[in-house]
C-alpha cells in the first residue's frame, strides 16, 4: 500500500521529509479486513446472512443444500455406481488427515482408539470375504484404507500410547459387536456362497454403520472436537452421504433390478437401512462442523444429545 510523506517539516535544517514508514503485517491485515467489510463480497454477505438464521431455518438450508447435491450429483455423474469408489476414496483419504496429525503433532489426543479397531475390523472381515467372493477395485481401496487404519491403531497402542485419552473412549465394543454379529445371523445374503461368508458379510455390513459411534461418544465427552479429528469424522460423514446418494439415485433412476432386489427379502432392505443409519449417526456431528466453520469459529461442541 502506498502512504504519501508527510508534509515539509520548516525549521533550523530546512525542509525535511519523514519517509514512509512500511505498514506492519497484522495492521495491513486489519486494514484489509475493513475494507472488505464495506465491500459488497457475495461470499462475506451469505455468511452474515447464515448467522442469523434460526437452528431451525439452518436445518432446514442444509437439507436443502443436501437435496440440490443430490440432483447435481443425477445429472452429472452418468454411472452411480463409480459414487461407492468415490466414498471409499474419501475415507481413505480422512485416514490421511490422520496420518498427517499424528506425524506433524506427535499427538493422538481425541481420537477413538475402540472406533479404529472397529474399522480394521469390519474392513479385515469385509476384505476377506472379497477375497473369497468377489473381488474387483473395492477390493485394493479396502486394502489400503485397511493398511492406513492398521498404523493408526499400532500409533495408539504403541509410540503415541502416553497422549491416547484412554478415559474418554470407555464405550464397551461388545455393546456394538454382539448386536451386529446377531443382527448377521437373522438378516445375510442369499447367495450360493458358504453360510459362514455369508455372516461375515453381513456383519461387516452392520458394523461398518455404527463403528464410529465410540468417536462420537469420546468427542461428547471432551466437549471440544480436536481440528484433525474433527476434519477426519467430517470425511467419514461425506463418505457415508456420497454412498448413501447412490442408493437414492438408483431410485430416482427407477432402477428395476433394485426395486426387484428390495422386494426379494429382507437382507437387501437391511443393506439399505444400514447405509441410511450411518449417514444419519454421522448428520449431527456434520451439521455442527460446517456450523462452526460456517461462523467463521472452526471450534466444534457437541451437545450432550448427539449420541
Amino acid at each position: 500500500m502506498y502512504i504519501p510523506p508527510t508534509a515539509p517539516q520548516h525549521g533550523f535544517g530546512g525542509p525535511t521529509y519523514r519517509p514512509a514508514q512500511p505498514m506492519a503485517p497484522h495492521a495491513a491485515y486489519q486494514a484489509d479486513d475493513k475494507h472488505a467489510g464495506k465491500s459488497k463480497d457475495p461470499v462475506l454477505t451469505i455468511s452474515r446472512w447464515f448467522k442469523t438464521r434460526s437452528s431451525k431455518e439452518k436445518l432446514y438450508l442444509g437439507i436443502g443444500a443436501a437435496v440440490v447435491v443430490l440432483l447435481l450429483m443425477w445429472f452429472v455423474i452418468e454411472d452411480h455406481d463409480s459414487l461407492f469408489v468415490m466414498s471409499e476414496g474419501v475415507h481413505f483419504l480422512g485416514i490421511g488427515v490422520l496420518a498427517y496429525k499424528i506425524i506433524r503433532k506427535r499427538n493422538c489426543g481425541g481420537l477413538s482408539l475402540r472406533s479404529q479397531e472397529l474399522t480394521a475390523l469390519f474392513l479385515a472381515t469385509r476384505l476377506f470375504c472379497s477375497f473369497m467372493m468377489e473381488y474387483d477395485i473395492h477390493t485394493l481401496l479396502d486394502l489400503l484404507t485397511l493398511l492406513a487404519t492398521g498404523w493408526v491403531v499400532y500409533t495408539l497402542r504403541g509410540p503415541l500410547r502416553e497422549s491416547y485419552q484412554r478415559e474418554l473412549d470407555g464405550l464397551n465394543p461388545l455393546i456394538i459387536l454382539v448386536p451386529c454379529l446377531l443382527l448377521a445371523v437373522v438378516a445375510h445374503p442369499g447367495t450360493r456362497h458358504a453360510y459362514a461368508f455369508k455372516i461375515l458379510w453381513a456383519f461387516c455390513v452392520y458394523l461398518e454403520a455404527v463403528s464410529v459411534l465410540p468417536q462420537l461418544r469420546m468427542m461428547q465427552k471432551a466437549k471440544v472436537v480436536e481440528k484433525f479429528t474433527a476434519h477426519y469424522v467430517f470425511a467419514l460423514g461425506l463418505s457415508r452421504f456420497i454412498s448413501c446418494a447412490h442408493w437414492v439415485l438408483q431410485i430416482l433412476d427407477g432402477d428395476k433390478y433394485l426395486w426387484q432386489a428390495l422386494g426379494s427379502g429382507i437382507w437387501p432392505i437391511m443393506v439399505l437401512v444400514s447405509e441410511v443409519v450411518q449417514t444419519f449417526i454421522l448428520a449431527d456431528f456434520c451439521y455442527y462442523y460446517v456450523k462452526s466453520y460456517a461462523e467463521g469459529t472452526g471450534i466444534i461442541h457437541l451437545p450432550a444429545g448427539i449420541v
